[in-house]
């Protein structure tokens, strides 16, 4: 059931991490807290790995991950497309998301900037902003000067309850934030000083997650609820008795919240990624690779929302439909294009047809006549002379091989 991930040539560079559940299982990539270790999610695991494909990682400079994966100067971001690359290593394009406190603001990094990849959030005792800056760079400077140990001191107020705090779980998480890298940990202090995505909130479309502590000191349950009224249709779960690393102290109830939060997710995340999959195929077989890569990698994170909606809905429900073949759904789509002087298009959809062979020109010929017909004859008139170009285009990119 687990597999751990043990860097090699290819994998250097990546976040070091462990992979559990079935690889059927839709992917959940679960994400720390600073200072702790991937093992901070050890209370779920075995219920969240039943039916998910799950990934947790470590920080740099914490448990298994090299401090030099996170520069001086990086920020959230950064460990956002660390993430991101670690997905894409293991084949993952889109996948659930739940971190706690710094993993919770990565996830909802990539809930902003990488709406596609995002299927649903969880934010566990987290922020959009984590207080004054002034506070963390201090700790930085402090960790800078007298390493970790002044810090793990004083740890176990604020991540635990005073009844808790002396427990085998509370213990076991101190003793591994011992063993953090200290200049790693001044840096990500520093990265959550410049931390603060308030303002784009609004703009998260996956389904969203809040747990809060009740007693958490370091995410006050005012930041829970401030992220809970400002992504649209989120849900907010807060639990008394609990401070910062929650899913240690009360890991039942977080525990009911994740299962929940991912199931009502599951079924509407499995028809979305089944379309998406055969969308994208569909888009590759009429478009072309070459057309298909260079949409992807324009595609920004404003436009990553429209560029999903068509991939699911245009080519995964649409394209894919038994009732028609691809060569008379291509004689259609044509015709649409002429009749309302969409020429962009109708040049890129020229070119596929003709380029891949399942519109020869003779065929194009007949469609731009009989849109003459019915969509007028200044409209074919265009399509017409498009079509001349792309051919003479082919033409001479034939000769030239």
């Amino acid at each position: 059931m687990t597999t751990p991930h043990t860097p090699d040539a290819p994998t250097a560079r990546l976040l070091h991490h462990q992979v559990e559940g079935p690889l059927s299982g839709l992917p959940l990539i679960l994400g720390p807290s600073l200072g702790t270790a991937l093992s901070v999610w050890d209370a779920q695991i075995a219920a969240l790995a039943r039916d998910h494909r799950v990934v947790r990682w470590d920080l740099p400079g914490h448990g298994s991950t090299p401090a030099a994966l996170f520069p001086a100067g990086s920020g959230v971001a950064e460990l956002g497309r660390q993430v991101l690359r670690l997905a894409d290593a293991l084949g993952i394009e889109r996948f659930a998301y739940a971190g706690v406190s710094l993993g919770g603001a990565v996830g909802t990094w990539l809930a902003v900037h990488h709406p596609d990849r995002i299927s649903s959030l969880a934010l566990v005792c987290s922020s959009a902003r984590f207080g004054e800056p002034q506070a963390w760079h201090e700790r930085a400077a402090l960790v800078r000067a007298e390493g970790i140990g002044p810090v793990a001191g004083t740890a176990a107020g604020r991540w635990f309850t005073a009844g808790f705090a002396d427990s085998p779980a509370a213990r076991a998480a101190l003793a591994e934030l011992c063993d953090v890298d200290p200049l790693a940990y001044a840096s990500l202090c520093d990265a959550l000083a410049a931390f603060d995505l308030r303002g784009e909130l609004a703009g998260i479309i996956a389904p969203t997650l809040v747990v809060a502590g009740r007693d958490d000191p370091a995410t006050p349950v005012a930041h829970a609820r401030e992220l809970a009224d400002t992504i649209p249709g989120s849900t907010l779960v807060e639990l008394p008795g609990a401070s910062h690393l929650a899913n240690v102290e009360r890991p039942a109830p977080v525990q009911a919240a994740l299962l929940n939060h991912f199931a009502a997710g599951t079924a509407a995340a499995t028809d979305d990624a089944s379309r998406h999959t055969a969308g994208l195929a569909v888009r590759r077989t009429v478009l072309g690779d070459a057309h298909v890569d260079r949409a992807i990698a324009r595609t920004t994170p404003f436009t990553a929302v429209f560029q999903d909606f068509i991939t699911r809905y245009a080519w995964g429900e649409v394209w894919t439909r038994p009732g028609l073949d691809h060569r008379t759904r291509r004689c259609l789509t044509l015709t649409a294009l002429v009749a309302l002087g969409h020429h962009e298009e109708l040049a890129m959809h020229l070119r596929a047809a003709l380029g891949s062979g399942d519109l020869t020109p003779e065929d194009v010929q007949e469609v731009l006549l009989q849109a003459a017909v019915y969509c007028g004859v200044p409209a074919a008139n265009a399509a017409f002379a498009a079509a001349d170009r792309i051919l003479t285009e082919l033409t001479h990119a034939a000769k030239e091989k």
